[in-house]
């Protein structure tokens, strides 16, 4: 669920006439309405929205290029869980347009991945317009994430990516230290959790989140835009966690020169951030708070 976007000056008019002469196409699925809008700029890309909520960004002609910032915050955690063409088992739970899956296959040929979308209409959609390429070992599954993360065997993943919405919030039983605890089994022993979260002030969700991780990973870390952090609007938070220690210097760097620059806080800045916030778990477990009114306008 994208909360934010790097805006680019324009330019490439025979791009932008380009995109002009692709229609924007809308259809009914499960979710609500699925829309995907051709990028001005890219002569092969596309926004898909749902409900007029951004959800994902993909240029067919470049896989690796990542357009909201939230995911450009993974694609970070990407290249430092392996190197460029180190095959990856990742699991992707929320598919979206499987932007993060195509970026994997992209720059780590030979990874297997597995996506998790529960909306088979958007599936649909997705594989029909922007289809991924013959060769990715992409295996798209529909199903509830939680569901088919407790059917995946245990010590299977190097990276486990969670960017699971229903209506713009993700559903509470995503959120509990059971559900975490599928997930911290069915990584390898140095694998790494990375979660996409969003929150506005005083962010209680997000608090709570990093209550229900520090239960059962000794590293973690989150990558935050500052003016969501200092409560000023809602927006996205990737929470990163694993049992091998995380390289927050490089991370930092890397953040810190994205087209929208974040920060990274982890030790002592991410305890004060938790402060006193309770684990969650299923018997209190609630969905993530919704976007207020005018959001995506």
């Amino acid at each position: 669920m994208a909360r934010e976007r790097r805006r680019r000056a324009d330019g490439g008019g025979r791009e932008r006439g380009a995109a002009r002469q692709r229609e924007v196409l809308t259809e009914r699925v499960d979710g609500g309405e699925a829309r995907l809008e051709p990028d001005r700029d890219r002569p092969r890309a596309w926004t898909l929205t749902l409900d007029g909520a951004p959800q994902s960004h993909v240029d067919l002609d470049d896989p690796s290029w990542l357009d909201f910032a939230y995911q450009r915050r993974l694609g970070h955690v990407v290249d430092l869980v392996a190197p460029p063409g180190r095959p990856l088992r990742v699991l992707h739970l929320g598919g979206g347009a499987f932007t993060l899956a195509r970026y994997v296959a992209a720059t780590r040929p030979r990874s297997t991945q597995q996506v998790v979308e529960v909306d088979a209409a958007l599936v649909r959609l997705v594989r029909e317009r922007l289809p991924l390429e013959r060769g990715w070992r992409i295996r798209v599954r529909t199903g509830d994430a939680r569901e088919v993360l407790a059917r995946t065997p245990s010590e299977w993943a190097d990276l486990v990516i969670a960017d699971v919405f229903r209506g713009a919030r993700t559903p509470a039983h995503l959120t509990s230290a059971e559900f975490l605890t599928e997930a911290r089994r069915v990584l390898t022993a140095d694998g790494v959790w990375a979660a996409n979260l969003t929150d506005g002030p005083p962010l209680a969700h997000l608090r709570a989140q990093l209550a229900t991780v520090a239960t059962l990973f000794s590293e973690r870390c989150v990558m935050v835009d500052p003016a969501v952090l200092r409560g000023r609007r809602f927006g996205n938070a990737v929470l990163l966690a694993s049992c091998r220690p995380l390289p927050v210097a490089e991370l930092t760097r890397g953040v810190a020169t994205d087209p929208h620059p974040g920060r990274v806080l982890a030790g002592r800045e991410l305890a004060d951030l938790t402060g006193g916030a309770a684990p969650v778990t299923d018997a209190d477990a609630v969905a993530s708070p919704p976007p207020p009114p005018g959001t995506f306008d």
